[in-house]
């Protein structure tokens, strides 16, 4: 019987584990750099497996290394397992009891299948060429994210190739996708404050209308894109937030903005955050107003290193696992994602997992009602241990 039969095999017999393990974290869901408990469960898992298990970090990130039997490449799986500050909706028996956070993006998942993965995988380790390291990330969804201080702590030291995959709600169950080159946007995020001069309503002669200038600039920003990027540039710019909540009848001194920018190539990052400042201190001079930028460069656009993501799909065909119904290029995603920080240090793919729920319907990532199929699960775990066996194998 050949390793990957036999972890096939391990992992559909280990499917509902996999399952009580996602329920578990589902009902005791803990927020970006909160992640106490569900640290502590994670290393509990792996008591008295053989494996080497060790903190890493400054937040709650956690290093196990799977030891092969035989010498071979190292190979890193990474999952994530922060919640959300959301208020979970759904009426499920394992329903988030944490007030105000919950699992709505699916990183429950992706832990409950990496652990169990891990968990086979060590149990053939004899039979690897070479090794696994598993990576179970806290604080995706929050920069700087929890990323950064992993590597910065040495995760991806001998490490020759990173694997990461996210559970998607807007895929069919059973349907694996993926994408080469820049597969998921660049994130940066910014907060400016127009600082002008409050008054009387019926005296505007005497104020300087912060609100008036911040208006402008919610318009004005809607020429980055339009007027001075490439057309076949790809990006977004978003005013999130516009704090100038008062009375009818006071000008406002100051009102304070957040806004959101995607881009799928560094240099539009580069020419949109230029663009910005420009536009702000236009109205500063335009109004009379003064203005405060914090402006914060985070997430970086996720690269899929196109011979490897070959590799990896190639890998997934070739294995013809029964639950994986169809394999396809779903394209670039719009979301941002920490995992490309792994991605700019070693060569790496991150694929999607198709877990839209028996109803078809799309319950949205990052809503209050968001639900999966947690047949995905055990599509995770199969495609995942499928990629690993193959870039282990001595050939590759």
């Amino acid at each position: 019987m050949s390793l990957e039969t036999k972890l096939m095999q391990r992992l559909q017999a280990a499917e509902k584990e996999m399952i009580s393990i996602r329920r578990h974290l589902h009902r005791h869901p803990e927020i970006s750099f909160h992640e106490k408990e569900t640290a502590h469960y994670i290393k509990q898992f792996y008591q008295g497996l053989d494996c080497q298990v060790r903190d890493c970090g400054t937040g709650y990130g956690i290093i196990v290394d799977i030891i092969g039997g035989h010498s071979g490449p190292k190979i890193a799986l990474r999952a994530d397992f922060d919640a959300l500050a959301i208020q979970e909706d759904n009426d499920l028996p394992f329903k988030s009891v944490n007030p105000g956070a919950m699992h709505a993006c699916g990183h429950d998942a992706h832990t409950a299948y990496l652990l169990v993965l891990a968990k086979q995988l060590i149990a053939l380790k004899a039979d690897l060429h070479g090794s696994v390291r598993i990576l179970h990330q806290p604080a995706e969804e929050v920069a700087p994210g929890g990323a950064l201080s992993m590597i910065k702590a040495g995760c991806l030291t001998n490490v020759d190739r990173v694997l990461g995959l996210h559970v998607m709600s807007s895929i069919p169950t059973g349907t694996i996708g993926y994408h080469q080159g820049e597969t998921q946007t660049g994130r940066s995020n910014f907060t400016v404050k127009f600082i002008g001069k409050g008054g009387h309503a019926s005296m505007p002669q005497l104020a300087n209308d912060a609100i008036v200038a911040g208006s402008y600039f919610v318009t004005l920003l809607q020429t980055v894109v339009a007027r001075r990027l490439d057309p076949f540039a790809t990006a977004s710019v978003t005013i999130g937030s516009f704090d100038g909540a008062g009375t009818f009848n006071a000008i406002k001194a100051a009102v304070t903005l957040k806004g959101d920018v995607r881009v799928m190539q560094e240099s539009t990052r580069q020419l949109v955050h230029q663009q910005i400042e420009q536009i702000i201190r236009g109205v500063e001079t335009t109004f009379n107003v003064h203005a405060d930028l914090d402006y914060d460069d985070n997430y970086p656009v996720l690269y899929n290193e196109p011979q490897l993501t070959q590799k990896v799909v190639a890998a997934i065909q070739h294995a013809a696992i029964p639950e994986i119904k169809h394999i396809t290029d779903c394209g670039p995603q719009d979301p941002s994602e920490d995992f490309a920080y792994y991605a700019q240090k070693r060569p790496s793919c991150f694929f999607y997992v198709g877990c839209m729920p028996d109803d078809q319907q799309n319950h949205p990532h990052h809503s209050p009602n968001f639900l999966l199929n947690e047949a995905a699960l055990l599509i995770a775990a199969k495609a995942a241990g499928t990629a690993v066996l193959n870039l282990l194998a001595p050939e590759n």
